[in-house]
């Protein structure tokens, strides 16, 4: 039988792992926004695309505003505690981001950001509203 810290340790790098897409959604999203607008991707006007990408910031911001870590965050954690490795002293992206970039900032700054972010994608709903398409990819009721 295998030792239960290496299953928590694969527990929260498949938790590190779904973090991690959860943010290239968020950030590519945008980018896919505007760069599919440009390019006539109709799939990135799709309610259900742009629904999820707004709810999934919205959530971010939301929890940076009340100062309260990610749940996914706090799962892996937990998890790796379990395993007996060490765990974020800070949030996800604020752990990667220093990590990466040897750049260290107050939880305001990053708060700050997601709401930037935040307002960017709002502008981006406003600007290159939702759509539904028909079977012919033509917009529907335009």
């Amino acid at each position: 039988m295998q030792d239960p810290q290496h299953a928590y340790r694969l527990l929260a790098d498949a938790v590190l792992l779904l973090h991690f897409a959860v943010v290239v959604f968020v950030v590519g999203g945008l980018i896919a926004i505007f760069l599919g607008n440009a390019k006539d991707w109709l799939w990135v006007n799709s309610p259900a695309f742009r629904i999820a990408h707004v709810l999934a910031i919205g959530v971010v911001v939301v929890q940076s505003w009340l100062g309260l870590l990610c749940p996914l965050t706090i799962l892996e954690s937990w998890l790796r505690e379990q395993a007996g490795e060490a765990v974020y002293a800070a949030s996800f992206v604020e752990h990667w981001v220093q990590r990466v970039l040897y750049y260290e900032a107050p939880q305001w700054v990053f708060a700050l950001a997601y709401t930037v972010f935040g307002l960017l994608v709002a502008a981006a709903w406003w600007y290159f509203p939702p759509r539904k398409h028909s079977r012919h990819g033509h917009a529907s009721g335009a």
